[in-house]
């Protein structure tokens, strides 16, 4: 009973300590952002805690020609421009809507934005079927509506509700995804920037303060799903975030993201070089192989994604650590590679064991570094037998 108790309290200490499994950018990269700030002397839109240029540093990280006394870490791999259109747009009246295939790193883009501009990037309703207007205004707390009637005090701010009154960022995730009420209920805040209460006799309406924007995001394969308004798409600046095609900036993001993944585990793990080639060779010849594809049924349900890349990478380094010899080895990268993307049995099956034959295996047969690719391409047939 007492070792109970004191694993109880030792829990209740490492909450109070602050740990999380996930930190948002702000407070993950908040000695940066401090310093930035205390550095920063260039003109600051609205209640800005970084002028644009500092703002584009933190994202982007820094170069030799930003003469700082120190380095900042690269955070976003993508085009410059992307991220100057992005931060311009959000020092404007528009809102700012990121869109692009899964796995581009829209979400990751708009949290590092929002920390920058006002460091909370928390503002966040996530998009669904099931996304309510109440989840973009406010609701109420009904016990206290019972008790005292609707008051200032009984009402429940959303988060776009909450960033309006503090002059912050608000978030929406997969825009696309919400009903056409959920959209029509975003004009009116894009456009007007307040929120009208009638259950409020008095004092019924909520401004927005300086500052207060949306970054909305939205996958191009759901577009259709609700499409927006045209009276919606004028209230945003649309900026397309594309897919990486670049294989050293994408080894560069799988590096990064995987590395940031693992830290959580506490491992410090070394990726073989050869390994992530292969993964990224195989991963380009995969996509190779949808787009020459003419049928749904002859394509991985999959996107293909870099997110995707960092999702096999971390399964097959922490399935090693676990279960293995603790180093990363080819077979291990194959299983979960295809235990990742196999998502339909039996078309996945088929389409990758067409690939996997007519492929990827005389890319082992041809390549100088015959090892790893042998056991690679031995992994996967192994793994592809369990679905027969």
């Amino acid at each position: 009973m007492a070792a109970k108790k004191t694993e109880i309290k030792e829990a209740e200490a490492t909450t109070e300590a602050g740990e999380a499994l996930r930190l948002p950018a702000e407070t993950k990269y908040a000695e940066e952002l401090r310093w930035l700030a205390s550095v920063d002397t260039s003109p600051r839109p609205f209640r800005w805690r970084l002028s644009p240029r500092m703002a584009r540093i933190f994202v982007l990280g820094s170069s030799p020609s930003d003469k700082l006394d120190r380095t900042i870490s690269q955070k976003f791999y993508g085009d410059p421009a992307l991220v100057e259109r992005a931060l311009v747009t959000l020092a404007s009246d528009r809102g700012l809507l990121l869109i692009g295939d899964p796995g581009t790193g829209k979400s990751w883009l708009a949290e590092l934005l929002a920390a920058a501009i006002c460091s909370n990037s928390t503002h966040v309703v996530q998009g669904t079927a099931g996304t309510t207007e109440d989840q973009l205004k406010y609701s109420w707390n009904v016990a206290m509506v019972i008790s005292a009637g609707q008051s200032k005090e009984s009402l429940i701010p959303s988060p776009i509700m909450t960033a309006m009154t503090r002059g912050e960022i608000g978030r929406i995730e997969e825009l696309t995804r919400c009903t056409s009420d959920v959209q029509d209920a975003l004009i009116s805040i894009l456009s007007e920037k307040y929120v009208n209460i009638p259950e409020l006799k008095s004092d019924g309406v909520v401004f927005a303060r300086p500052g207060f924007n949306i970054i909305a995001t939205a996958n191009s394969r759901d577009r259709g799903v609700n499409d927006l308004s045209t009276a919606l798409k004028r209230r945003f600046n649309f900026v397309t975030i594309p897919t990486v095609t670049n294989k050293k900036t994408e080894k560069e993001i799988v590096l990064f993201r995987t590395q940031e993944l693992l830290a959580r585990n506490a491992f410090q793990v070394d990726l073989p070089p050869a390994l992530l080639d292969i993964l990224l060779q195989t991963f380009s010849d995969l996509r190779d192989a949808q787009g020459a594809a003419t049928s749904d049924d002859a394509r991985l349900e999959s996107s293909l994604s870099t997110a995707e890349q960092i999702g096999v990478l971390e399964d097959a380094v922490l399935h090693s650590q676990f279960f293995g010899n603790a180093a990363l080895q080819s077979e291990q990268l194959a299983s979960s590679l295809i235990g990742t993307l196999v998502r339909r049995v039996p078309e996945d099956v088929a389409v990758m064991n067409k690939v996997w034959h007519s492929v990827i295996q005389k890319r082992g047969e041809q390549s100088k570094d015959k090892g790893p690719w042998e056991d690679f391409v031995k992994g996967g047939k192994k793994t592809l037998e369990t679905f027969k």
